[in-house]
């Protein structure tokens, strides 16, 4: 089968987030089962259209440069900034299409909800294609401090990219659930979750952590990773790192962007402020080989976020074997089962993940037994290559009932 999957999101000069992480395992699976497979991703300045391989996978790059981009350029004056992503995305994943249909002949063709890559393919093109929801904008959008009109349009935007699709498929039930309850997606959407390959993330170089980001070695440490961002649950952090710091001599390790000053101006002030047992660490923004050395090397992992779908960080720790603590919310409870191979909190309530906190702390053969069960979750159920297959059989079944 030949398959392309689309996605402006793709590591490394555009690999920002769950969804080029995903493309990433999924299009390596997909060919280890003998597909072929092209990776039509972006870039972040106008380039023609460039191809490279790695791993057996065809990457084509393109970002246009002609009068349309130039005009959707002038949205950011109106601080349309979400919805002009869109239109660049759907603009241009049309137009690389194009060209590589003069030499290609697609079976299936996947791309996100969440870009709006479809807007143009899914609407002007023929074929059979599978849109697959991950974090669509009219459901993310609220808890970042953007226009009304920017919100409206940007989620006018991905359902013309999504609605004429052949197919869909979700993540998890969560978010299937919320395609047709909160989207108005009234055809069957297929769960198929991510899948992470863990040869890959076995083998992935380490480095002695502690050592380099100068961390103290005589202390549990306690890991958060992510953009800092509201969605992803920085503002209780203040609480949570505060109500640990005061009571354990333990380590707080932040690492992400700080795109909003949270740790800048709120956090770090704070705790500095204060008298503390345990010490707080910001990392900033790192590479895949640090945060695999840290995932390697820490106690606790937390994931206080107020709206998740199947998040990679989560499956990368899980795979790290490492003791969790996470949010009830979305998808998460399909991930972590509470008390088995990880621990919930109460989205939202920083009491809640103190006291998850304080649980593992305290207890040693707990951390050990909640992290080695999270590892064999990810071998039984998440494992790149039966993620792939489940893929190949959906694609299969859209193609012999004709979608598209």
């Amino acid at each position: 089968m030949k398959i392309a999957l689309m996605s402006f999101e793709y590591p490394p000069e555009t690999g920002y987030g769950g969804i080029g992480t995903y493309t990433w395992y999924q299009a390596r699976a997909l060919v280890k089962l003998g597909h072929e497979v092209h990776v039509l991703a972006g870039a972040n300045e106008p380039i023609p259209l460039t191809a490279h391989e790695h791993d057996g996978v065809a990457v084509f790059r393109c970002r246009s440069n002609g009068l349309a981009m130039l005009g959707l350029k002038q949205l950011a004056a109106y601080r349309l900034w979400w919805t002009k992503n869109r239109l660049e995305n759907g603009l241009n994943m049309y137009r690389v299409l194009k060209k590589l249909n003069r030499q290609h002949h697609y079976d299936i063709i996947e791309m996100p909800e969440c870009g709006a890559e479809g807007l143009l393919v899914n609407n002007l093109m023929p074929g059979t294609t599978v849109v697959k929801f991950h974090s669509p904008a009219r459901l993310i959008m609220p808890y970042y401090d953007v226009p009304r009109a920017d919100i409206a349009l940007c989620s006018l935007v991905e359902r013309l990219g999504m609605v004429r699709a052949s197919a869909f498929s979700a993540c998890s039930q969560f978010m299937a659930r919320d395609a047709r309850d909160k989207l108005g997606i009234r055809r069957p959407v297929k769960v198929i979750p991510n899948g992470i390959d863990l040869d890959l993330f076995d083998r992935a170089a380490q480095v002695d952590i502690r050592r380099k980001f100068d961390l103290p070695r005589d202390r549990l440490m306690i890991f958060f990773s992510g953009r800092m961002e509201r969605r992803k649950g920085i503002h209780l952090c203040k609480e949570i790192a505060a109500s640990v710091l005061k009571r354990y001599e333990v380590a707080f390790v932040f690492a992400g962007q700080d795109l909003f000053n949270y740790m800048a101006n709120e956090i770090l002030p704070y705790l500095g402020g204060e008298k503390l047992r345990g010490s707080i660490h910001y990392l900033g923004r790192l590479d895949l080989t640090d945060i695999r050395s840290l995932l390697s090397q820490t106690d606790i992992f937390l994931i206080p976020s107020l709206w998740e779908n199947c998040p990679y960080s989560c499956l990368e720790a899980m795979a790290a074997g490492r003791a969790i603590v996470s949010t009830d919310q979305g998808g998460m409870p399909e991930l972590i089962r509470d008390g088995q191979n990880g621990l919930l909190a109460s989205t939202g309530d920083s009491t809640t993940f103190i006291s998850c906190l304080e649980r593992l702390i305290e207890d040693r053969p707990l951390r050990e037994w909640r992290g080695s069960a999270a590892r064999r979750t990810i071998e039984e159920l998440y494992s790149d290559t039966r993620i792939a297959r489940m893929s190949i059989d959906y694609y299969r079944e859209c193609l012999n009932n004709g979608a598209g």
